[in-house]
């Protein structure tokens, strides 16, 4: 279970937060809340219950806590109490932070209306508890000595921890110091200074905050064991010598995932006939969540409903339940019964298990086969038997240089694991690291041609080839490697060459700046997302005085590579194909065929002499020449076919059709063949009622081509749809002596 945390966040909206500083271009008061509402939707991304918050404004027009009798307690706003902050709420304290027209309001009694605030909600309870305090240090301070030392026992008392930000104070560490500093505001640093360290607190300047606001935060979960049993080296059961140490597993990498979607719908009045157009919303098992309009949602519900073919029902089809139905597999592109009976002999029958199979040297063992990330393998904290006897094996493995192989059933009845237990001796721990790997059936073994030499059909090796690279460009190709290391490029705190991008320094952009679009778009709905933090891009290219110092070699290596600029692609109509010209240098279709100019589209041998023409097309004349004349083959396949038979290779012809003008960019010679196929299909000009062959026109996704599909397109999105999708006569039920009598 995730540790229980409550923060309150004390900002400071007195009427000096308006002014702007030399540097920036905000307010005080805007460059605090971009710190605030980093940590407040940090906590709210958390999604937990146990991650609560407060807020307290200070320095405020209005008095609203409960002290506010006392006079010193006055110009103190508590903004939200304690509790799980969800987005209506960000939005309402959106519209409470605001700048005051005062600048009475003592930090030090925010402070304790903070720390009451915390008592008062966590009572006893074990929680961690903390008090940001964000300020300018120019309001007035109560710093009575006995007053600040009864706080600062109480925060000591509690496990509180106090964090004090302060807009342009000074810090030697982090190198700032503001210049003609107004005297109040020094002194009133030093108290805040002396407070935080007197409780063991934080105090530091809202630039180092705000800067290291674009370091991810990485997320620490508490671990929970996989496995919890005995490893075992032999068979206990059989031999008393067999080897048995209680040992617990736990993840030691974990791949996280970018935030997901989650789909959700307003919740209708139960007196509203109108449904969510989307999905099913389950009332009763529902969990209501407002919007930032306060209004109430509910998550989207899949309904699945299941059909089979059923001539007696409307429709053709019948509604069954999931029950009814048997269970398959796919194979290939079948589907294959097995009934629950047959399936239990299939179903291997397996124990809680985690035994020892085998060793191997380390040098025999590929890094490839590793399959999984990594997990760690402990002895159970409070045996010491077991501790010293896990140790005993860790140590054995790595002075003989051996990892082990074991066979893991992590609960009853799943499915065994074979793992590879890998040795790890630290200075103040000793584990086990193990990695799934595959089965001896599960590898497979492909042979790929050399890279260093080309192997002829009879056996001859070619050491020089013109896919080989020569002496001159492997020697270039590794001086420009070697110019281009990173491993020494960048400089330890020393100035001593180190490591360019190290692994703690590198972090995933997607999920990080997913993160941080999300959370700035939760506070700012409407204002553009800000681009990605500094850290997220740093190593996205290559250092650029590094690639200055590289260039030379660079041009050296594509001298010895022969690299030609390739010329841009022609935008426009693309007559000629590229066609593949013989080593021979003659086209024996020329000499065989003849002029292929001349050639037409035989119904035997549709495609091919299609595409044969479209090869040979120089313009656009040609191009609509060649796709009238498989348009009238296949209106011919359609009229003459008996049946059905001919319509799978008439839609051959038309998906090849439309595949060869959506490449030669005219789309609209196959849209005009579509719109006049239909149409001759609605008057039945092809023979007859042919209706059903638009059906299945239909079925194989045959539609115009739109602008989405090819820009020179002259249909868009809609046309293809009311193309396609506009309602047909019913189909007549037409019997085979129909269909004679009317000569098809």
């Amino acid at each position: 279970m995730a540790e229980k945390e409550s923060t309150v966040y004390i900002v400071d909206v007195g009427a000096s937060m308006g002014s702007t500083q030399v540097g920036r271009d905000v307010s005080d008061l805007d460059f605090a809340m971009t710190y605030i509402w980093d940590k407040i939707t940090s906590t709210v991304a958390l999604d937990r219950k146990t991650a609560t918050l407060g807020v307290v404004g200070l320095r405020t027009d209005d008095t609203e806590n409960e002290l506010s009798h006392e006079e010193s307690f006055e110009h103190i706003s508590v903004l939200h109490e304690i509790s799980n902050i969800l987005l209506p709420d960000l939005k309402q304290l959106r519209s409470k932070i605001v700048l005051s027209s005062t600048d009475k309001g003592d930090a030090i009694s925010a402070i304790v209306i903070a720390i009451q605030m915390i008592i008062k909600y966590c009572k006893k309870l074990k929680y961690k508890r903390k008090i940001v305090l964000v300020t300018d240090g120019r309001g007035p301070l109560d710093a009575d000595p006995d007053s600040v030392q009864e706080i600062t026992n109480k925060i000591k008392q509690d496990n509180m921890e106090l964090v004090i930000v302060g807009v342009d104070f000074d810090d030697a560490e982090f190198g700032f110091k503001e210049e003609d500093k107004d005297p109040q505001k020094a002194k009133n640093e030093q108290i805040f200074a002396e407070l935080a360290e007197s409780c063991g607190g934080i105090f530091g300047t809202l630039q180092q905050a705000v800067e290291e606001l674009g370091m991810p935060r990485l997320k620490t979960t508490r671990p929970v064991h996989s496995y919890k049993d005995q490893l075992t080296l032999g068979d206990p059961v059989e031999y008393d010598s067999a080897a048995c140490i209680d040992v617990e597993r736990y993840p030691r990498t974990m791949v996280r995932r970018p935030m997901a979607a989650s789909r959700f719908v307003q919740r209708q009045d139960p007196t509203d006939d109108s449904t969510p157009s989307t999905g099913t919303v389950v009332r009763d098992r529902d969990i209501p969540m407002p919007d930032a309009d306060g209004n109430e949602l509910a998550g989207v519900r899949s309904s699945r409903t299941y059909q089979v073919l059923d001539e007696e029902a409307p429709g053709g089809k019948r509604d069954v339940d999931r029950d009814d139905l048997a269970k398959g597999y796919e194979y290939g592109r079948t589907a294959v019964h097995i009934n629950e009976s047959d399936e239990n002999v299939t179903k291997l029958e397996t124990q809680k298990k985690l035994e020892i199979i085998g060793f191997i040297p380390w040098a025999n063992y590929d890094r490839f086969m590793s399959m999984t990330v990594s997990s760690v393998l402990i002895a159970q904290r409070t045996n010491s038997i077991a501790i010293m006897a896990l140790s005993s094996l860790i140590h054995a493995l790595f002075e003989l240089e051996s990892y082990a192989i074991a066979r893991l059933v992590a609960k009853d009845d799943n499915p065994p694991l074979i793992i590879l237990l890998a040795p790890s001796i630290e200075v103040d721990y000793e584990c086990l690291l193990d990695v799934q790997i595959p089965f001896a059936e599960d590898v497979r073994s492909y042979k790929f041609p050399p890279l260093d030499r080309v192997v002829t059909i009879s056996g001859k090796v070619i050491k020089e080839h013109r896919n080989l690279p020569g002496d001159a460009l492997s020697s270039a190709m590794s001086k420009y490697v070697d110019q281009m290391d990173l491993s020494t490029f960048g400089r330890d705190d020393d100035g001593n060459p180190s490591e360019y991008m190290p692994m703690t320094d590198t972090f995933s952009p997607v999920l990080h700046r997913i993160d941080q679009a999300v959370r700035w778009r939760a506070v700012h709905p409407t204002e553009p997302v800000p681009p990605p933090h500094e850290i997220l891009v740093r190593y996205s290219n290559p250092p650029e005085e590094l690639v200055n110092r590289s260039k030379k070699r660079l041009e050296k290596l594509m001298a010895a590579a022969d690299v030609k600029k390739v010329p841009p692609k022609v935008q426009g109509r693309r007559r000629n194909r590229n066609e593949v010209k013989p080593l021979s240098g003659l086209n024996v279709e020329a000499l065989l065929g003849g002029d292929q100019k001349k050639a037409k589209v035989s119904a035997q041998n549709a495609i091919p002499d299609f595409k044969r023409l479209l090869d040979s097309a120089e313009s656009i004349d040609a191009l609509r020449d060649a796709a009238q004349q498989l348009g009238k083959i296949i209106e011919g396949r359609i009229k003459d076919s008996f049946g059905n038979i001919a319509y799978a290779r008439a839609l051959d012809e038309i998906k090849t059709l439309r595949e060869e003008m959506t490449e030669m960019e005219e789309p609209a010679l196959f849209n005009d063949f579509a719109r006049q196929l239909k149409r001759k299909l609605l008057a039945e000009e092809l023979g007859g009622n042919r209706k059903d062959f638009w059906w299945e026109f239909r079925k194989s996704k045959l539609g115009l081509v739109d602008k989405k599909a090819a820009e020179a397109s002259d249909a868009t999105e809609e046309d293809a749809k009311s193309v396609s999708y506009e309602p047909l006569p019913p189909l007549s039920c037409q019997t085979t002596t129909d269909l004679i009598s009317s000569g098809h």
